[in-house]
């Protein structure tokens, strides 16, 4: 793991951190996504069983690459870590059930003809949570104390 986050450091130095935080989304929304809809869709779980597993495999890779590229934290690895499940929890349930609610509830009607219901409301659950997740990891998990640190 340590040799992924030398590589993105030596690449990305330049970025700022929403940057950086959206690069390691994309690693870990890549792998929660295909958990998921394998799950869903190959393994026929539940909508919430299958968003609630992808997104704790995600979770585990953003906790390693926010904490040690993205906002190079020096918060205490419990405290960082308690505050990253309380984040990931708030963040995922408020956005896949806002999402579920609008998509089966408000736009049921809408004919979809190339994803199900159920697809979309994991792809727009998914946007969603990137920005509540970011916001919470950036103000509340890893934020660094000093001054010269939050400039980025």
């Amino acid at each position: 793991m340590n040799h992924i986050i030398s590589t993105f450091e030596n690449f990305l130095k330049p970025t700022n951190s929403l940057i950086r935080f959206l690069l390691v989304g994309i690693v870990n929304t890549c792998m929660g996504l295909s958990i998921i809809f394998i799950m869903m869709n190959g393994f026929g779980m539940s909508y919430w069983l299958s968003t609630c597993i992808g997104n704790a495999c995600g979770a585990v890779i953003s906790f390693i690459l926010n904490r040690n590229f993205t906002f190079k934290s020096k918060a205490s690895l419990g405290g960082s870590g308690l505050r990253f499940i309380a984040v990931i929890m708030l963040s995922y349930f408020a956005s896949y059930g806002m999402s579920d609610l609008i998509w089966s509830g408000l736009l049921k009607p809408v004919n979809l003809m190339l994803i199900t219901h159920q697809e979309a409301s994991v792809l727009f659950g998914a946007g969603l949570y990137t920005i509540t997740n970011f916001f919470g990891q950036k103000h509340l998990v890893f934020l660094n104390r000093k001054k010269s640190d939050q400039q980025s």
